[in-house]
């Protein structure tokens, strides 16, 4: 992998203008339309044995644009319109090879507010960003330079449920090259206690982010429970709520960014569990627990700077009974109820249940480093799955 090949995307908060604000929202609306006028086009034709594909819609696009119910999609730049074609068609393609669900149609309410410029419908000139249709430049707060010499390729608009207004620049960053190779391997066992353990005995704590908002957030919600429905002081209230939970993911993101950098500066490899999330929060119990943990979101960081870096991720398998299993022997115990925290094994080891797990992880990801494979015999697991180890496959940049 070469670092010229590397794109990302840079992220900033800006405060648009009331002109401008009115334009991207006009522009949102717009978006909105043509995708669910797109979708519901495509969907008769699915239904009708037909199908219709980017060019298509492009065209039937270019027809609305002429009738005057539709005439005002003129009134905005036509490059996001555009932009929402293609995101659709990607939505079917994902489809048809089973990566993802029948496309939605979009909600005014529920969906993300967004529009994607290409280079044609943007100007950045000296540090100022300017859109299609827009006669100054974005009043935008640079928290931290793009990199030296690059321009972006797309610029992504979007405002969020709390009221902010963002610009995402898709850049390609050449400062991303392989740190130097190392020896150091660990294992990460995912949990609510502590939301990591590392096979070397470290132990990062979990800071509970939701949990330290709760009361600010269940007053927020009280509140806008009583206020009418489509009044102005529903929406202030909803915007509060919005607000706080704003609040708590900003914090949760900062903090996994913190140490998934600094787990990838300082390892060679990393040893997961393939964790099924959707299906765990299932639990009523620890569904908030664990949706406060962000595995997810933590396992999809770790992976894409693993790849920037040139390290390595390998998922062990979820049937693989990492807590159950003595590091130092390999005698498998029958049960492990999670209640039980240090267990004492045949051999006279003391383990704690966590360290203990990522160390068994640690063991079966440097088999499959070795040989793609197990080395130690196991149960067969629920559903007549065996536990193999798997690794995760590299994605493109």
């Amino acid at each position: 992998m070469t670092a010229n090949h590397v794109k990302r995307a840079f992220k900033y908060r800006f405060y648009p203008t009331d002109a401008q604000a009115a334009e991207l929202s006009r522009t949102f609306g717009c978006v909105r339309k043509v995708y669910n006028m797109a979708l519901e086009a495509r969907t008769r034709a699915w239904q009708q044995g037909e199908r219709v594909n980017y060019n298509a819609t492009s065209s039937m696009l270019t027809a609305w644009k002429k009738t005057e119910e539709l005439a005002y999609l003129s009134d905005v730049s036509s490059v996001p319109l555009q932009q929402c074609l293609r995101h659709l068609q990607g939505a079917f393609v994902n489809f048809w090879e089973k990566r993802g669900k029948y496309p939605r149609f979009k909600s005014r309410k529920k969906s993300r507010r967004s529009a994607e410029y290409t280079s044609s419908a943007f100007r950045y000139r000296d540090g100022g960003l300017a859109l299609a249709k827009m006669k100054e430049p974005l009043d935008i707060v640079w928290s931290r330079p793009l990199p030296e010499g690059a321009t972006p390729s797309t610029v992504t608009v979007s405002q969020d449920s709390a009221g902010r207004w963002f610009v995402s620049m898709l850049c390609e960053d050449a400062g991303v090259k392989p740190l130097p190779a190392t020896d150091a391997a660990v294992g990460i066992d995912a949990g609510l206690d502590h939301l990591l353990t590392l096979s070397t005995g470290e132990k990062i704590a979990n800071p509970r982010h939701e949990r330290v908002d709760r009361a600010r957030l269940a007053k927020a919600q009280r509140k806008l429970a009583k206020k009418a429905k489509g009044s102005a002081n529903r929406d202030k209230a909803r915007r509060k709520v919005a607000k706080i939970h704003a609040r708590i993911a900003d914090r949760r993101r900062d903090h996994l960014h913190k140490i998934t950098t600094r787990l990838v500066r300082e390892n060679q490899m990393f040893v997961i569990e393939d964790l099924t999330v959707r299906n765990m929060v299932k639990n009523r119990k620890l569904a908030r627990a664990i949706s406060d943990a962000a595995w997810s979101e933590f396992r999809s960081m770790l992976e894409y700077k693993a790849q920037w870096y040139g390290r390595e991720v390998i998922a062990v398998d979820r049937w693989f009974p990492s807590s159950k299993l003595c590091s130092t022997c390999g005698t498998l115990q029958d049960k492990m109820p999670l209640h039980v925290r240090t267990w004492t094994c045949g051999c006279g080891t003391t383990h704690d249940r966590d360290v203990n797990a990522a160390k068994n992880l640690l063991a079966a990801g440097r088999a499959v480093a070795a040989c793609g494979a197990g080395v130690r015999p196991q149960r067969s697991s629920p559903g007549g799955q065996s536990a193999t180890k798997q690794e995760v496959p590299r994605r493109e940049p």
